[in-house]
Protein backbone atom coordinates (compact mmCIF):
# COMPACT_ATOMS: atom_id res chain seq x y z
CA UNK A 1 0.00 0.00 0.00
CA UNK A 2 1.08 3.89 -0.91
CA UNK A 3 1.43 5.62 2.14
CA UNK A 4 1.57 9.45 2.27
CA UNK A 5 3.36 9.56 5.62
CA UNK A 6 6.61 7.58 4.03
CA UNK A 7 9.95 9.64 3.21
CA UNK A 8 9.16 8.95 0.01
CA UNK A 9 6.77 10.86 -2.62
CA UNK A 10 4.06 8.50 -3.90
CA UNK A 11 5.06 9.06 -7.33
CA UNK A 12 8.34 7.53 -5.92
CA UNK A 13 6.82 4.84 -4.66
CA UNK A 14 4.48 3.95 -7.16
CA UNK A 15 7.27 4.00 -9.17
CA UNK A 16 9.43 1.91 -7.48
CA UNK A 17 6.70 -0.75 -7.08
CA UNK A 18 6.28 -0.95 -10.66
CA UNK A 19 10.37 -1.32 -11.57
CA UNK A 20 10.64 -3.89 -9.03
CA UNK A 21 7.99 -5.93 -10.10
CA UNK A 22 9.91 -5.52 -14.15
CA UNK A 23 13.24 -6.53 -12.67
CA UNK A 24 11.18 -9.67 -11.02
CA UNK A 25 9.84 -10.20 -14.40
CA UNK A 26 5.93 -10.16 -12.58
CA UNK A 27 5.37 -7.86 -15.22
CA UNK A 28 7.17 -9.38 -18.35
CA UNK A 29 8.77 -7.62 -21.42
CA UNK A 30 6.09 -6.17 -23.51
CA UNK A 31 3.68 -5.83 -20.75
CA UNK A 32 0.95 -2.98 -20.99
CA UNK A 33 1.12 -1.14 -17.76
CA UNK A 34 -2.52 -0.03 -16.84
CA UNK A 35 -3.49 3.27 -17.96
CA UNK A 36 -3.35 6.42 -15.84
CA UNK A 37 -6.94 6.91 -14.94
CA UNK A 38 -6.91 2.61 -14.36
CA UNK A 39 -3.61 3.26 -12.70
CA UNK A 40 -5.09 6.04 -10.32
CA UNK A 41 -8.32 4.53 -9.66
CA UNK A 42 -6.36 1.42 -8.39
CA UNK A 43 -3.83 2.61 -6.29
CA UNK A 44 -6.11 5.13 -4.63
CA UNK A 45 -3.63 8.31 -6.22
CA UNK A 46 -4.52 11.15 -8.46
CA UNK A 47 -3.54 10.72 -12.30
CA UNK A 48 -0.95 13.61 -11.97
CA UNK A 49 0.65 10.73 -9.09
CA UNK A 50 0.85 8.02 -11.71
CA UNK A 51 1.83 10.21 -14.26
CA UNK A 52 5.14 11.18 -12.28
CA UNK A 53 5.51 7.85 -11.49
CA UNK A 54 5.60 6.64 -15.29
CA UNK A 55 7.89 9.91 -16.22
CA UNK A 56 10.32 8.08 -13.62
CA UNK A 57 9.87 4.37 -15.04
CA UNK A 58 10.78 5.99 -19.02
CA UNK A 59 13.72 7.92 -17.73
CA UNK A 60 14.94 4.55 -16.19
CA UNK A 61 14.64 2.78 -19.27
CA UNK A 62 12.27 0.27 -17.93
CA UNK A 63 9.08 1.20 -19.99
CA UNK A 64 8.24 2.96 -23.54
CA UNK A 65 5.88 5.05 -24.43
CA UNK A 66 3.38 3.89 -27.35
CA UNK A 67 1.55 6.93 -29.45
CA UNK A 68 -2.43 7.01 -28.76
CA UNK A 69 -1.74 2.82 -26.95
CA UNK A 70 -0.10 3.45 -23.76
CA UNK A 71 2.60 2.48 -21.63
CA UNK A 72 4.77 -0.89 -22.07
CA UNK A 73 7.53 -2.56 -20.63
CA UNK A 74 10.24 -1.97 -22.70
CA UNK A 75 12.02 -5.46 -24.57
CA UNK A 76 15.60 -5.60 -23.37
CA UNK A 77 18.46 -7.34 -25.17
CA UNK A 78 17.96 -10.21 -23.26
CA UNK A 79 14.47 -11.09 -24.43
CA UNK A 80 14.57 -9.71 -27.85
CA UNK A 81 13.25 -11.82 -30.54
CA UNK A 82 16.33 -13.61 -32.04
CA UNK A 83 14.92 -15.47 -35.27
CA UNK A 84 18.05 -17.71 -34.98
CA UNK A 85 17.91 -18.99 -31.54
CA UNK A 86 14.24 -18.40 -30.83
CA UNK A 87 12.17 -20.70 -32.57
CA UNK A 88 8.71 -21.75 -31.48
CA UNK A 89 5.42 -23.10 -32.22
CA UNK A 90 3.09 -21.06 -31.44
CA UNK A 91 0.40 -21.87 -28.77
CA UNK A 92 -2.85 -20.76 -30.74
CA UNK A 93 -2.26 -23.13 -33.42
CA UNK A 94 -3.01 -25.96 -31.45
CA UNK A 95 -6.73 -25.64 -32.02
CA UNK A 96 -6.57 -24.87 -35.70
CA UNK A 97 -4.55 -27.47 -36.46
CA UNK A 98 -7.17 -30.34 -34.82
CA UNK A 99 -8.93 -29.40 -38.34
CA UNK A 100 -5.88 -28.90 -40.42
CA UNK A 101 -6.10 -30.96 -43.36
CA UNK A 102 -2.36 -30.07 -44.58
CA UNK A 103 1.39 -30.58 -43.81
CA UNK A 104 1.66 -26.68 -44.88
CA UNK A 105 -1.88 -25.66 -42.51
CA UNK A 106 0.18 -27.07 -39.62
CA UNK A 107 3.53 -25.79 -40.74
CA UNK A 108 1.97 -21.92 -40.94
CA UNK A 109 1.62 -22.66 -36.97
CA UNK A 110 5.19 -22.06 -36.49
CA UNK A 111 6.00 -18.75 -35.63
CA UNK A 112 9.26 -16.83 -33.86
CA UNK A 113 8.60 -15.33 -30.40
CA UNK A 114 10.06 -14.45 -27.74
CA UNK A 115 10.48 -16.74 -24.81
CA UNK A 116 8.15 -16.79 -21.84
CA UNK A 117 8.18 -15.25 -18.14
CA UNK A 118 8.06 -18.76 -16.80
CA UNK A 119 10.60 -17.52 -13.95
CA UNK A 120 8.15 -14.83 -13.04
CA UNK A 121 6.43 -17.34 -9.98
CA UNK A 122 9.89 -18.53 -9.32
CA UNK A 123 11.14 -15.28 -8.67
CA UNK A 124 7.94 -14.77 -6.63
CA UNK A 125 8.96 -17.60 -4.51
CA UNK A 126 12.00 -16.32 -3.63
CA UNK A 127 11.62 -12.73 -2.69
CA UNK A 128 8.35 -13.04 -0.79
CA UNK A 129 5.45 -11.28 -1.92
CA UNK A 130 3.87 -10.73 1.25
CA UNK A 131 3.15 -12.97 4.56
CA UNK A 132 -0.02 -14.30 3.32
CA UNK A 133 -0.43 -17.68 1.75
CA UNK A 134 0.07 -17.53 -2.24
CA UNK A 135 -2.23 -19.19 -4.02
CA UNK A 136 -0.12 -19.04 -7.50
CA UNK A 137 2.82 -20.96 -5.44
CA UNK A 138 3.77 -24.79 -7.06
CA UNK A 139 5.13 -26.20 -3.91
CA UNK A 140 3.20 -27.04 -0.65
CA UNK A 141 3.28 -25.41 2.67
CA UNK A 142 6.42 -25.28 4.76
CA UNK A 143 4.12 -26.61 7.44
CA UNK A 144 3.41 -29.34 5.82
CA UNK A 145 6.63 -30.68 4.68
CA UNK A 146 8.12 -30.24 8.50
CA UNK A 147 9.36 -33.74 9.30
CA UNK A 148 11.65 -34.99 11.91
CA UNK A 149 13.09 -37.94 9.79
CA UNK A 150 14.71 -35.90 7.11
CA UNK A 151 17.23 -34.51 10.40
CA UNK A 152 17.36 -37.96 11.38
CA UNK A 153 18.40 -39.26 8.14
CA UNK A 154 21.24 -36.64 7.57
CA UNK A 155 22.62 -37.08 11.04
CA UNK A 156 22.81 -41.06 10.50
CA UNK A 157 25.39 -40.59 7.52
CA UNK A 158 27.41 -37.01 9.13
CA UNK A 159 30.00 -38.85 11.15
CA UNK A 160 33.73 -37.66 10.03
CA UNK A 161 33.85 -41.01 9.16
CA UNK A 162 31.21 -41.47 6.99
CA UNK A 163 31.63 -37.73 5.31
CA UNK A 164 35.21 -38.25 5.02
CA UNK A 165 34.58 -41.89 3.19
CA UNK A 166 32.37 -40.25 0.18
CA UNK A 167 32.78 -36.10 0.36
CA UNK A 168 36.44 -36.11 -0.48
CA UNK A 169 36.39 -37.64 -3.78
CA UNK A 170 33.55 -37.47 -6.78
CA UNK A 171 30.30 -40.12 -5.92
CA UNK A 172 28.97 -42.54 -8.64
CA UNK A 173 28.64 -40.67 -12.06
CA UNK A 174 24.88 -42.38 -11.62
CA UNK A 175 23.83 -41.46 -8.43
CA UNK A 176 24.48 -43.49 -4.94
CA UNK A 177 23.72 -46.25 -5.90
CA UNK A 178 21.71 -46.99 -2.98
CA UNK A 179 18.89 -44.84 -3.79
CA UNK A 180 19.08 -45.97 -7.21
CA UNK A 181 18.13 -49.13 -5.82
CA UNK A 182 15.61 -47.63 -3.58
CA UNK A 183 13.95 -45.74 -6.80
CA UNK A 184 13.98 -49.21 -8.71
CA UNK A 185 11.50 -50.78 -5.87
CA UNK A 186 9.43 -47.71 -5.53
CA UNK A 187 8.85 -47.96 -9.28
CA UNK A 188 7.21 -51.30 -9.25
CA UNK A 189 4.65 -50.40 -6.81
CA UNK A 190 3.33 -47.86 -10.58
CA UNK A 191 3.98 -50.90 -13.07
CA UNK A 192 6.73 -49.43 -13.72
CA UNK A 193 9.97 -51.90 -14.73
CA UNK A 194 13.79 -50.32 -13.99
CA UNK A 195 16.23 -51.82 -13.11
CA UNK A 196 18.50 -49.80 -10.50
CA UNK A 197 21.37 -49.48 -13.62
CA UNK A 198 18.67 -48.09 -15.81
CA UNK A 199 17.93 -44.74 -13.34
CA UNK A 200 20.44 -41.74 -13.24
CA UNK A 201 20.21 -39.47 -10.47
CA UNK A 202 19.60 -35.63 -10.66
CA UNK A 203 19.41 -31.95 -9.27
CA UNK A 204 15.31 -32.43 -9.43
CA UNK A 205 13.45 -33.27 -11.85
CA UNK A 206 13.52 -29.89 -13.56
CA UNK A 207 17.55 -30.87 -14.56
CA UNK A 208 16.33 -34.64 -15.73
CA UNK A 209 14.02 -33.31 -18.40
CA UNK A 210 17.02 -30.93 -19.30
CA UNK A 211 19.27 -33.71 -19.64
CA UNK A 212 16.69 -35.67 -22.04
CA UNK A 213 16.22 -32.06 -24.20
CA UNK A 214 20.02 -31.77 -24.16
CA UNK A 215 20.80 -35.89 -25.12
CA UNK A 216 18.06 -36.42 -27.76
CA UNK A 217 17.39 -32.57 -29.32
CA UNK A 218 19.04 -30.72 -31.73
CA UNK A 219 18.62 -26.69 -32.22
CA UNK A 220 15.49 -26.33 -34.82
CA UNK A 221 14.26 -29.82 -34.27
CA UNK A 222 10.47 -30.06 -33.08
CA UNK A 223 9.16 -30.95 -29.86
CA UNK A 224 5.34 -32.01 -28.64
CA UNK A 225 4.34 -30.84 -25.34
CA UNK A 226 0.86 -30.24 -23.87
CA UNK A 227 -0.80 -27.25 -23.85
CA UNK A 228 -1.89 -26.05 -21.14
CA UNK A 229 1.22 -27.15 -19.73
CA UNK A 230 3.42 -25.43 -17.45
CA UNK A 231 5.60 -22.18 -19.05
CA UNK A 232 9.03 -23.47 -17.77
CA UNK A 233 8.89 -26.61 -19.87
CA UNK A 234 7.68 -24.07 -22.72
CA UNK A 235 10.86 -21.42 -22.57
CA UNK A 236 13.56 -24.37 -21.55
CA UNK A 237 12.94 -25.51 -24.76
CA UNK A 238 12.94 -22.37 -26.53
CA UNK A 239 15.89 -21.57 -25.12
CA UNK A 240 17.47 -24.83 -26.48
CA UNK A 241 16.22 -23.78 -30.20
CA UNK A 242 13.59 -26.41 -30.36
CA UNK A 243 10.45 -25.92 -32.46
CA UNK A 244 7.56 -26.56 -30.12
CA UNK A 245 4.34 -28.12 -31.45
CA UNK A 246 1.76 -27.69 -28.88
CA UNK A 247 -0.99 -30.84 -28.21
CA UNK A 248 -4.52 -29.40 -26.52
CA UNK A 249 -5.00 -31.57 -23.48
CA UNK A 250 -8.13 -33.24 -22.82
CA UNK A 251 -9.48 -34.71 -19.91
CA UNK A 252 -8.42 -38.63 -21.57
CA UNK A 253 -4.97 -37.21 -22.43
CA UNK A 254 -3.56 -35.10 -25.12
CA UNK A 255 -5.31 -34.27 -28.57
CA UNK A 256 -4.59 -37.49 -30.41
CA UNK A 257 -5.34 -36.46 -33.83
CA UNK A 258 -3.54 -33.28 -33.26
CA UNK A 259 -0.40 -35.68 -32.41
CA UNK A 260 -1.19 -37.31 -35.52
CA UNK A 261 -0.52 -34.52 -38.29
CA UNK A 262 2.09 -32.94 -36.25
CA UNK A 263 3.35 -36.28 -36.35
CA UNK A 264 3.33 -36.83 -40.00
CA UNK A 265 3.90 -33.21 -41.18
CA UNK A 266 6.93 -32.27 -38.95
CA UNK A 267 8.69 -35.66 -37.64
CA UNK A 268 8.77 -34.21 -34.13
CA UNK A 269 11.89 -36.13 -31.89
CA UNK A 270 10.23 -36.06 -28.72
CA UNK A 271 6.89 -35.82 -26.40
CA UNK A 272 6.72 -34.58 -23.33
CA UNK A 273 3.64 -36.00 -21.04
CA UNK A 274 2.70 -35.14 -17.40
CA UNK A 275 0.66 -37.99 -18.09
CA UNK A 276 -1.03 -38.05 -14.36
CA UNK A 277 -2.07 -35.29 -12.10
CA UNK A 278 -1.31 -32.57 -14.91
CA UNK A 279 -0.31 -29.28 -13.92
CA UNK A 280 -2.48 -27.01 -14.41
CA UNK A 281 -5.18 -28.98 -15.18
CA UNK A 282 -5.40 -32.23 -12.65
CA UNK A 283 -6.18 -33.90 -15.54
CA UNK A 284 -5.06 -38.02 -16.30
CA UNK A 285 -4.36 -40.10 -18.70
CA UNK A 286 -6.26 -42.93 -19.63
CA UNK A 287 -5.03 -46.74 -21.12
CA UNK A 288 -6.76 -46.22 -24.33
CA UNK A 289 -4.97 -42.88 -25.17
CA UNK A 290 -1.94 -44.33 -23.31
CA UNK A 291 -1.75 -47.29 -26.23
CA UNK A 292 -2.54 -44.66 -29.37
CA UNK A 293 0.48 -42.49 -27.68
CA UNK A 294 3.16 -45.37 -27.98
CA UNK A 295 1.56 -46.31 -31.08
CA UNK A 296 2.12 -42.85 -32.76
CA UNK A 297 5.89 -43.24 -30.70
CA UNK A 298 6.65 -46.45 -32.79
CA UNK A 299 5.27 -45.60 -35.82
CA UNK A 300 7.30 -41.92 -35.92
CA UNK A 301 10.28 -42.82 -34.49
CA UNK A 302 10.11 -40.39 -31.33
CA UNK A 303 11.03 -40.97 -27.57
CA UNK A 304 8.23 -39.49 -25.16
CA UNK A 305 9.42 -38.44 -21.38
CA UNK A 306 6.63 -38.95 -18.38
CA UNK A 307 6.78 -36.46 -16.41
CA UNK A 308 5.66 -37.83 -12.92
CA UNK A 309 6.59 -35.05 -10.81
CA UNK A 310 2.93 -35.84 -9.04
CA UNK A 311 3.50 -39.25 -8.32
CA UNK A 312 3.16 -39.18 -4.54
CA UNK A 313 -0.55 -37.38 -4.66
CA UNK A 314 -1.55 -39.89 -7.49
CA UNK A 315 -3.36 -42.97 -6.99
CA UNK A 316 -0.64 -46.15 -7.74
CA UNK A 317 -3.27 -47.89 -10.47
CA UNK A 318 -3.18 -44.94 -12.11
CA UNK A 319 -2.15 -45.44 -15.95
CA UNK A 320 1.75 -44.66 -16.61
CA UNK A 321 3.20 -44.58 -20.33
CA UNK A 322 6.40 -46.33 -19.16
CA UNK A 323 4.51 -49.06 -17.12
CA UNK A 324 3.09 -50.05 -20.43
CA UNK A 325 6.06 -49.54 -22.92
CA UNK A 326 8.36 -51.29 -20.25
CA UNK A 327 11.13 -48.55 -21.01
CA UNK A 328 11.54 -48.86 -24.41
CA UNK A 329 10.47 -45.29 -26.08
CA UNK A 330 9.70 -43.74 -23.30
CA UNK A 331 11.77 -41.57 -20.48
CA UNK A 332 10.55 -41.67 -16.87
CA UNK A 333 11.17 -38.84 -14.67
CA UNK A 334 10.58 -38.19 -11.17
CA UNK A 335 11.63 -36.39 -7.99
CA UNK A 336 10.57 -36.19 -4.46
CA UNK A 337 11.03 -31.83 -4.25
CA UNK A 338 7.02 -31.68 -4.06
CA UNK A 339 6.16 -34.28 -1.16
CA UNK A 340 9.61 -33.68 0.76
CA UNK A 341 12.04 -30.92 0.56
CA UNK A 342 11.88 -28.34 -2.42
CA UNK A 343 15.38 -27.36 -1.40
CA UNK A 344 17.16 -30.94 -1.37
CA UNK A 345 16.38 -30.69 -5.02
CA UNK A 346 16.43 -34.73 -5.68
CA UNK A 347 15.49 -36.34 -8.92
CA UNK A 348 15.91 -39.18 -11.37
CA UNK A 349 15.19 -40.38 -14.35
CA UNK A 350 14.73 -44.10 -15.85
CA UNK A 351 15.38 -44.55 -19.71
CA UNK A 352 15.91 -47.65 -22.09
CA UNK A 353 19.23 -49.76 -21.69
CA UNK A 354 20.40 -48.16 -25.20
CA UNK A 355 20.16 -44.73 -23.81
CA UNK A 356 21.41 -44.78 -20.71
CA UNK A 357 25.43 -44.17 -21.22
CA UNK A 358 24.29 -41.32 -23.27
CA UNK A 359 21.90 -39.47 -20.75
CA UNK A 360 24.97 -39.93 -18.20
CA UNK A 361 27.38 -38.10 -20.53
CA UNK A 362 24.89 -35.71 -20.27
CA UNK A 363 24.54 -35.47 -16.45
CA UNK A 364 28.19 -35.33 -16.15
CA UNK A 365 28.88 -32.49 -18.85
CA UNK A 366 25.97 -30.31 -16.65
CA UNK A 367 27.05 -31.05 -12.89
CA UNK A 368 29.73 -34.01 -12.77
CA UNK A 369 28.07 -35.35 -10.20
CA UNK A 370 24.73 -35.02 -7.45
CA UNK A 371 24.97 -34.61 -3.82
CA UNK A 372 25.88 -38.14 -2.06
CA UNK A 373 25.14 -37.09 1.27
CA UNK A 374 21.10 -36.15 0.52
CA UNK A 375 21.07 -39.12 -1.64
CA UNK A 376 22.17 -41.46 1.20
CA UNK A 377 19.73 -39.84 3.79
CA UNK A 378 16.90 -40.37 0.88
CA UNK A 379 17.58 -43.49 0.28
CA UNK A 380 17.13 -44.44 3.84
CA UNK A 381 13.96 -42.70 4.18
CA UNK A 382 12.40 -44.69 1.33
CA UNK A 383 13.89 -48.03 2.26
CA UNK A 384 12.66 -47.45 6.21
CA UNK A 385 9.22 -46.40 4.83
CA UNK A 386 9.61 -42.96 6.01
CA UNK A 387 8.58 -41.15 2.82
CA UNK A 388 5.57 -43.45 2.15
CA UNK A 389 3.92 -42.43 5.53
CA UNK A 390 4.31 -39.00 5.08
CA UNK A 391 3.02 -38.81 1.38
CA UNK A 392 -0.21 -40.76 3.09
CA UNK A 393 -0.68 -37.62 5.67
CA UNK A 394 -0.29 -35.35 2.54
CA UNK A 395 -2.46 -36.87 0.77
CA UNK A 396 -5.02 -36.99 3.54
CA UNK A 397 -4.40 -33.11 4.37
CA UNK A 398 -4.15 -32.18 0.91
CA UNK A 399 -8.12 -33.87 0.27
CA UNK A 400 -9.41 -32.09 3.14
CA UNK A 401 -7.72 -28.71 1.61
CA UNK A 402 -9.01 -29.19 -1.78
CA UNK A 403 -12.96 -29.86 -0.49
CA UNK A 404 -12.26 -26.46 1.67
CA UNK A 405 -11.12 -24.70 -1.39
CA UNK A 406 -13.57 -25.81 -2.98
CA UNK A 407 -16.28 -24.78 -1.28
CA UNK A 408 -15.27 -21.61 -1.06
CA UNK A 409 -14.37 -21.28 -4.73
CA UNK A 410 -17.77 -22.07 -5.64
CA UNK A 411 -19.34 -19.46 -2.73
CA UNK A 412 -17.87 -16.69 -4.13
CA UNK A 413 -18.89 -17.33 -7.57
CA UNK A 414 -16.26 -19.08 -8.76
CA UNK A 415 -16.22 -22.49 -11.12
CA UNK A 416 -13.27 -24.95 -12.44
CA UNK A 417 -12.71 -25.74 -15.88
CA UNK A 418 -11.02 -29.53 -14.81
CA UNK A 419 -12.52 -31.64 -12.39
CA UNK A 420 -10.45 -30.63 -8.94
CA UNK A 421 -7.93 -33.43 -8.43
CA UNK A 422 -4.50 -33.41 -6.77
CA UNK A 423 -2.27 -30.37 -6.07
CA UNK A 424 -3.93 -27.56 -8.63
CA UNK A 425 -7.30 -26.65 -9.64
CA UNK A 426 -7.89 -25.20 -12.85
CA UNK A 427 -10.30 -21.87 -12.15
CA UNK A 428 -12.67 -19.98 -13.80
CA UNK A 429 -12.45 -15.97 -12.79
CA UNK A 430 -14.37 -14.46 -15.71
CA UNK A 431 -11.71 -11.81 -16.37
CA UNK A 432 -8.06 -11.35 -18.12
CA UNK A 433 -5.89 -13.09 -15.01
CA UNK A 434 -2.84 -11.38 -16.31
CA UNK A 435 -4.63 -7.74 -15.83
CA UNK A 436 -6.33 -9.63 -12.33
CA UNK A 437 -2.95 -10.89 -11.54
CA UNK A 438 -1.05 -7.21 -11.18
CA UNK A 439 -4.05 -5.59 -9.44
CA UNK A 440 -3.85 -8.99 -6.88
CA UNK A 441 -0.13 -8.33 -6.49
CA UNK A 442 -1.45 -4.89 -4.74
CA UNK A 443 -3.15 -7.23 -2.56
CA UNK A 444 -0.18 -9.19 -1.56
CA UNK A 445 -1.52 -12.62 -3.78
CA UNK A 446 0.81 -13.67 -6.67
CA UNK A 447 -1.23 -15.73 -8.94
CA UNK A 448 -0.18 -18.01 -11.71
CA UNK A 449 -2.10 -16.83 -14.57
CA UNK A 450 -3.23 -18.73 -17.52
CA UNK A 451 -1.51 -17.34 -19.86
CA UNK A 452 1.33 -18.76 -18.24
CA UNK A 453 0.49 -21.98 -19.45
CA UNK A 454 0.58 -21.65 -22.72
CA UNK A 455 3.06 -22.06 -25.57
CA UNK A 456 2.03 -18.35 -26.81
CA UNK A 457 1.12 -15.84 -23.97
CA UNK A 458 -2.29 -15.01 -25.00
CA UNK A 459 -5.04 -13.71 -22.93
CA UNK A 460 -6.87 -15.78 -20.63
CA UNK A 461 -9.68 -16.15 -17.41
CA UNK A 462 -8.32 -19.33 -16.46
CA UNK A 463 -5.76 -19.71 -13.82
CA UNK A 464 -4.09 -22.19 -11.55
CA UNK A 465 -4.52 -21.73 -7.90
CA UNK A 466 -3.03 -24.09 -5.59
CA UNK A 467 -5.27 -25.92 -3.08
CA UNK A 468 -3.02 -25.87 -0.05
CA UNK A 469 -2.39 -21.88 0.00
CA UNK A 470 -6.51 -20.94 -0.95
CA UNK A 471 -7.82 -21.88 2.49
CA UNK A 472 -8.45 -18.29 3.42
CA UNK A 473 -11.74 -17.14 3.19
CA UNK A 474 -10.18 -13.63 2.94
CA UNK A 475 -8.35 -14.31 -0.26
CA UNK A 476 -11.58 -15.56 -2.28
CA UNK A 477 -13.09 -12.01 -1.46
CA UNK A 478 -10.37 -10.14 -2.04
CA UNK A 479 -10.25 -12.09 -5.67
CA UNK A 480 -14.21 -11.57 -6.36
CA UNK A 481 -13.73 -7.81 -5.30
CA UNK A 482 -10.42 -7.92 -7.87
CA UNK A 483 -12.62 -9.34 -10.73
CA UNK A 484 -15.65 -7.16 -10.21
CA UNK A 485 -13.75 -4.23 -10.54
Amino acid sequence: MLMKSSAQSLTEQLAQRFAQRIRDRLLAPGARLPSVRQCAQQQGVSPSTVVGAYDQLLAQGLVEARRNRGFFVRESSQTATDPAQTLRARGAGAAPAASASSSAALASAVQHRAPLNATALIRGMFHGISDKPQPGMGVLPQEWLQTTFLASAVRRFCSAKDLNAFSLQYGEPAGDAGLRRAVSHKLKAVSVQAAPEQIITTVGATHALDIVSRTLLRAGDYVMVEEPGWAVEFARLDALGMRILPVPRRADGPDLEVMARYAQAHAPKLFVSVSVLHNPTGFSLNPASAHRILQLANEHNFHVVEDDTYSHFAPVHATRLCALDGLQRTIYVGGFAKILAPNWRVGYLAAPPNLVERLLDTKLLSTLTTPALLEKALAWCVEQGQIRRHAERIRQRLDGARSRSVALAQAHGFSFAAEPLGIFGWLETGVDTDALSQRMLDEGYLLAPGALFHAQRIPSSLMRINFSTTQEPVFWATLQRMCAE
